[in-house]
């Protein structure tokens, strides 16, 4: 099984995918592209023409988006496992997967994930409601699932991999987070795999300008 996957400072859909395999410890290959280079391009069009990543494949079959990788390692690595047991904990852990995949287009443009940097910039109103969106879905959850496991639904979900790129987007634009959304927030900060992937960030110290947002206060340390 082979992960291709982009920058690891920048890329926050690559996380995802990657986050999902490495938070349930299924082995597989990952190969990094530098984004926006004709290498990049030209090796991920050998499985599909939306060339983007993350992209897995696995015994030659292609799977190029993010909850549509999930979905496929839940199915044939997981026998199910990647989503809560419970069935109306099932349904809302994939609405709000859904919600986070297609939503939140304020933090999105306005707040790109950059883990080494520390930024400030001034949120539009449709950023900072979008951040209270997420403030009130991890503070929702942190109501019935801080003492049981500290994640969204308990145990490590892919719901989990879909909103920790949005936790270390709050820190390096330093959101402010409500009580219980914090607790979320630095409890899949402290997750294993979140932490690997933070370190090895630092490693590449490579710049993709589109995603310097805002003014630098402070290099991560």
């Amino acid at each position: 099984m082979k992960l291709f996957i982009a920058n690891k400072n920048y890329s926050t859909w690559s996380l995802r995918g990657w986050l999902v395999l490495r938070g349930f410890d299924i082995d597989f290959e990952e190969i990094e592209l530098s984004l926006f280079t004709d290498e990049f391009y030209d090796e991920l069009k050998k499985y599909s023409g939306a060339a983007k990543v993350p992209m897995l494949v696995d015994n030659g079959v292609p799977v190029w988006e993010s909850l549509a990788i999930c979905e496929y390692v839940n199915e044939q690595y997981l026998q199910g496992k990647g989503w809560p047991e419970n069935a109306a904990d099932r349904a809302k852990a994939r609405a709000i997967s859904s919600e986070m995949h297609a939503g939140f287009g304020g933090v999105r443009s306005e707040m790109p994930m950059n883990i080494r940097g520390r930024r400030k910039i001034t949120p539009s109103e449709t950023c900072l409601k979008d951040v209270q969106r997420i403030d009130d879905i991890w503070a929702e959850q942190m109501e019935a699932f801080a003492d049981k496991g500290g994640y969204l639904f308990g145990e490590f979900s892919i719901a989990d991999a879909m909103y920790a790129p949005i936790a270390l987007r709050f820190l390096t634009y330093g959101v402010q987070l409500s009580e219980k959304a914090q607790i979320y927030a630095d409890n899949i900060l402290a997750n294993a795999a979140v932490q690997q992937w933070v370190e090895e960030s630092k490693q590449d110290l490579s710049v993709v300008p589109e995603d310097e947002a805002g003014i630098e206060i402070n290099a991560y340390a």
